[in-house]
């Protein structure tokens, strides 16, 4: 039953006609004969086909107006992409250095995410805060005391946006996710704890930029969640490794970098019932980086390939459908209230 009572999106119809066109014609036959000499048809029934036609989501990307910007978004789009969660992307070689700089440079995203509404047609939900590698380059400039405070400051800026609707969720906020001194490690930790309680204030969805060490970095970042309040399912850790099964994330939600070789690793892992996850290509929009960290096209390929696979392995077309509509909407609701339509 649709919940809302306007037209069906332009997805939802090809989805109805897809259902509707489905290809129940003989695939191959041949006539052979018997020893009475009678004449009998053998049907070869045909390989199922089937093809997502319902929204595909890339849960985390940056776009850059000094990179390839719009045309990255045409290039989704042309795959097959329907909305994108736009991630704040922070200029290393500028930082900001107090709330005002920040202000500035969340607008550039703002009006990035506005361009490409207006000329690429997809929906765009923002994601907004200061990057935690931000955070240390900054500790080595101004010392930990001042590299905190305009951290929080920029976090408190952030989620002035969220509540305001500019921008659906807080990040990428975190801790880095290469080696540091304990007591670096230390104060990262400490940070994050006070990040994710001023989330928790104003119920918002949070991305999380982590390192990977495997079960140990869910189970610790579940840990800290759960001393600041802040609801599980809206702590999503970006950038996971194709593990779906609770054990190894914590039941964290998590969007999955979907580089080669991780959709039969998320199939085999994924069992109904586990944390919510989604798909990310992490593009940076680097010119120094052409492609990095997974290209704009990416997403769409990936869920043709999830598609495919899926009947591959002979299992239900119905959970399949399901499944998709899950992790390109109905989750995608839950977590930050926002609707990629």
């Amino acid at each position: 039953m649709w919940r809302h009572n306007h037209p069906l999106p332009k997805w939802a119809r090809l989805r109805v006609r897809n259902e509707l066109q489905k290809d129940w014609r003989i695939g191959n036959s041949y006539i052979s004969g018997d020893s009475w000499g009678r004449r009998s048809a053998r049907v070869i029934p045909p390989a199922r086909e089937w093809s997502w036609q319902g929204p595909i989501v890339d849960h985390h990307i940056h776009l850059d107006k000094s990179g390839q910007g719009i045309e990255a978004a045409k290039a989704f789009k042309a795959s097959g992409g329907t909305s994108i969660l736009l991630v704040h992307k922070p200029d290393f070689s500028s930082l900001p250095t107090d709330g005002e700089g920040y202000r500035a440079a969340y607008s550039s995203t703002l009006e990035m995410a506005d361009y490409v509404r207006k000329k690429i047609d997809i929906d765009v939900g923002v994601i907004l805060g200061p990057h935690p590698v931000a955070w240390d380059h900054q500790v080595d400039e101004m010392g930990i005391q001042a590299a905190s405070e305009i951290h929080l400051e920029a976090v408190s800026i952030a989620l002035e946006h969220v509540n305001e609707r500019d921008a659906v969720g807080l990040g990428e906020v975190g801790r880095p996710h290469y080696a540091v001194s304990e007591e670096r490690w230390g104060y990262a930790n400490d940070l994050l704890l006070d990040v994710l309680k001023m989330a928790k204030e104003d119920d918002s969805a949070v991305q999380l930029h982590v390192e990977e060490n495997a079960e140990e970095t869910c189970r610790s970042i579940d840990e800290i969640r759960s001393k600041s309040g802040l609801d599980r399912k809206k702590t999503v850790r970006h950038y996971a490794p194709a593990n779906l099964s609770d054990t190894f994330r914590s039941k964290l939600p998590c969007t999955v970098s979907v580089g080669r070789g991780s959709i039969a690793q998320i199939i085999d892992s994924w069992n109904e019932g586990a944390a919510y996850w989604g798909m990310e290509t992490d593009y940076l929009d680097d010119p120094r980086r052409p492609g990095a960290v997974l290209g704009p096209r990416t997403v769409p390929r990936r869920t043709k390939e999830f598609c495919d696979e899926w009947i591959r392995l002979g299992k239900k077309e119905q959970t399949l459908d399901e499944l998709l509509h899950r992790v390109n909407q109905d989750w995608i609701e839950s977590i930050y209230d926002w609707s990629p339509d």
